[in-house]
């Protein structure tokens, strides 16, 4: 969530008249993230106020779209807590602003915990499994849109900015994910970015999950991998994204608790770990060389996950690494 595109209280005014939400009376800018224009938004309907989130999507088309405001809704509906989109007077779940469709969704209670406790761990894999079980009857669908197609047409553009060492690790990752596909693993639509910061909690109470806009469909497995790769990790300079066994253990058992990991998934773990390492590495990678202009954006250090990705190799090979419990 970034600015990239600037809007003032009176466009947004304007604009609301097709949505039965009142007048906007405060709207302010959000700087995290990188894809999308984002506001914090207040309207007054009726003597109340109510909080919104606005976006603006400044990659994803008219086509694109409803994929993920509608994964957002159905979702919703089926008690995952995450911000469902208002519908317009139409009943559309976007309209155009400023030439870009853009969507206004419930704004979830609750802040992102930089350093999550074991409760808060559980919780959050408790309700991942619930998200993917609550999932597999939506009707939409597309790719993983940052999965192995994406992977290698970034992958050139970034060789470039790399050493010579880091270009053989990139390279012998990429062949690695090759050789180890795992098409038949249960899947379905995924969130595919479920960092810390994309939680929101109450104390230890869950308030959501929020930015739903790198949803795809995929293995769930590869869901499982983004979050214990960023929720369960050390974060000290000397041991940066070395895996926490028992933080590890309070996400996959919470996980397991709901739905079981297949015995292919326990196979499978190791290289999901390092294929999620992978994206995100790319993605920061591609980010950082190679920004959008933005009034607002702050790019994320891809070495971080240079760092996750070469843990994951050597815990492997060091045999190391924390598997998923057996039924």
């Amino acid at each position: 969530m970034a600015v990239f595109t600037q809007v003032s209280l009176e466009e947004v005014n304007r604009w609301l008249g097709a949505y039965d939400l009142g007048a906007a009376t405060a709207l302010q800018g959000i700087e995290s993230g990188i894809e999308n224009s984002n506001f914090f938004l207040s309207t007054a309907h009726h003597g109340a106020v109510s909080e919104y989130i606005l976006t603006i999507f400044e990659k994803l088309t008219e086509t694109e779209l409803p994929f993920y405001l509608n994964l957002m809704g159905h979702l919703d509906a089926q008690g995952i807590p995450c911000p469902g989109p208002t519908k317009s007077r139409d009943g559309s779940v976007f309209q155009l602003l400023k030439g870009k469709p853009a969507a206004v969704v419930r704004r979830l209670s609750g802040k992102w915990v930089p350093d999550p406790s074991l409760a808060q761990i559980s919780h959050v894999g408790a309700m991942l499994a619930r998200m993917h079980l609550a999932g597999k009857d939506y009707a939409g669908f597309q790719p993983n849109p940052r999965g192995p197609a994406w992977w290698h047409a970034t992958a050139p553009d970034v060789l470039a900015f790399l050493s010579a060492d880091n270009q053989a690790v990139l390279k012998n990752e990429l062949a690695h994910q090759d050789a180890h596909r795992h098409d038949a693993l249960p899947r379905g639509p995924i969130h595919a970015d479920l960092f810390r910061d994309n939680v929101l909690f109450d104390g230890d109470s869950l308030g959501g999950f929020i930015d739903f806009y790198f949803a795809g469909c995929d293995a769930w497995l590869f869901d499982v991998a983004v979050c214990v790769n960023d929720w369960c990790i050390m974060r000290d300079v000397t041991h940066l994204g070395v895996l926490l066994p028992e933080k590890v253990a309070a996400f996959v058992h919470a996980y397991a608790d709901v739905r079981p990991f297949t015995s292919e998934e326990r196979s499978a773990w190791p290289v999901m770990l390092r294929a999620a390492a992978l994206r995100f590495w790319l993605s920061r990678l591609y980010d950082f060389y190679l920004p959008r202009a933005s009034a607002l954006l702050t790019p994320h250090d891809p070495t971080h996950f240079e760092r996750v990705l070469k843990a994951r190799i050597a815990e492997l090979e060091a045999g190391q690494l924390p598997p998923l419990p057996s039924v």
